[in-house]
C-alpha cells in the first residue's frame, strides 16, 4: 500500500531540528515516538537504521494489542475495516510504502476476520523528496480493534528519520522478514503458487489453486481483488491435489457491482509457518 504525499515546504525550525538530529544520530528516545491510544490499544512509529544517504528511508508503525484483542489486516476476510493511513503533514516525504507482516485467519462472531491477535509492526519504506534531509513523519492512524465486540481505534504519532542506528532495527527488521516476499506464478521456491485455473465442474464460477511447500507444512491461503470494495471469499482447501501439492478453492463472487472476474487482477498470498509469498495474477 503507497500512500502518496502532497508537497510541503518544511518550516525552518523544523529542518533545524532535523539536522541537529542528523549530526547527533540516533539517540536512545530518538528512535520512537510516543505512544497514543488507550487501554485496549495504542500506536508509535519507530525508526530503522540508515547507514548513508544512499541508504533506504525504513520505519515502522508499532500497533500494540491488549491481550485478547485483535486488529486487522490490509484485507479484513468476513469482518472488520482495514487501516487507514494519513501522512499528510510530513516534511520530505514524497510517498510512504506500508508493508504488511503475514496475517493469520481469526475466528469472530461465527465469521472469519484476517489479521493480527498480538503486537504487530507495519514495516515503512519512504521515498524522500531530498534523499540529503532527513524526513519529519506524521501520521494518523484510523484502525479497528476487536475483543467481543469491535471499536474503532485512532493515533497520531510523528518522528523525524535521519542518518544513523536505530536501538529499534532489531523488531523492525523481524517485522520485514514476515512481509509476504513477491514471486511469479509457479516462480519455484521451498513455497510456491503453482497454478490457477477456474474449475470447469463446478456449478458455480470458482477457482482453483495449487500450492507447493515442504512436506508436512501447513499452508494458509489468502486472496484479495484489485480493490478493497471486492469482496473475495477466503480459499478452503480441497482434495485432488497432486502428490507435493495442496489445493485450495475460492467461489468468483464478491465483486463490485458492474465489475468482472474475467481480467481482474486479483493478489494470493500464501503462509507457511514463517515463509510467506505474494503473488499477482490476472485471471482467464
Amino acid at each position: 500500500m503507497i500512500v502518496t504525499i502532497a508537497r510541503l515546504r518544511p518550516t525552518a525550525a523544523a529542518v533545524a531540528v532535523a539536522c541537529l538530529a542528523v549530526a547527533n544520530g540516533a539517540r536512545a528516545g530518538d528512535d520512537v515516538s510516543r505512544w497514543d491510544g488507550d487501554g485496549r490499544s495504542a500506536i508509535r512509529l519507530m525508526a530503522g537504521a540508515r547507514a548513508t544517504v544512499d541508504a533506504p528511508v525504513r520505519a515502522g508503525i508499532e500497533i500494540r494489542l491488549k491481550p485478547g484483542w485483535h486488529t486487522y489486516w490490509r484485507y479484513p476476510g468476513d469482518a472488520g475495516v482495514p487501516p487507514r493511513f494519513d501522512f499528510q503533514g510530513s516534511q520530505n516525504v514524497k510517498s510512504v510504502d506500508v508493508r504488511f507482516p503475514a496475517p493469520k485467519r481469526l475466528p469472530e462472531g461465527g465469521m472469519t476476520a484476517i489479521g493480527y491477535d498480538g503486537d504487530v509492526i507495519l514495516p515503512l519504506t519512504i521515498v524522500a523528496q531530498d534523499a540529503g534531509r532527513p524526513v519529519l513523519l506524521r501520521l494518523k492512524l484510523d484502525y479497528a480493534v476487536c475483543e467481543k465486540l469491535c471499536v474503532p481505534a485512532d493515533g497520531k504519532a510523528e518522528l523525524t528519520l535521519g542518518i544513523g542506528p536505530s536501538t529499534m532495527e532489531a523488531p523492525l527488521a523481524a517485522a520485514e522478514a514476515r512481509v509476504p516476499k513477491k514471486r511469479s506464478l509457479d516462480e519455484r521456491g521451498a513455497l510456491s503458487i503453482r497454478s490457477v485455473k477456474r474449475d470447469a465442474g463446478s456449478p458455480r464460477p470458482r477457482a482453483i489453486v495449487e500450492v507447493a511447500a515442504p512436506p508436512g507444512t501447513a499452508i494458509d491461503l489468502l486472496a484479495e481483488g484489485p480493490t478493497p470494495e471486492w469482496a473475495l471469499p477466503l480459499p478452503a482447501p480441497v482434495a485432488g491435489a497432486p502428490a507435493g501439492l495442496q489445493r485450495f478453492a475460492f467461489d468468483l463472487d464478491g465483486a463490485p457491482p458492474g465489475e468482472k472476474y474475467r481480467g481482474a487482477m486479483i493478489t494470493l498470498t500464501a503462509v507457511a509457518g514463517d515463509d510467506a509469498i505474494e503473488v499477482a495474477i490476472r485471471l482467464d
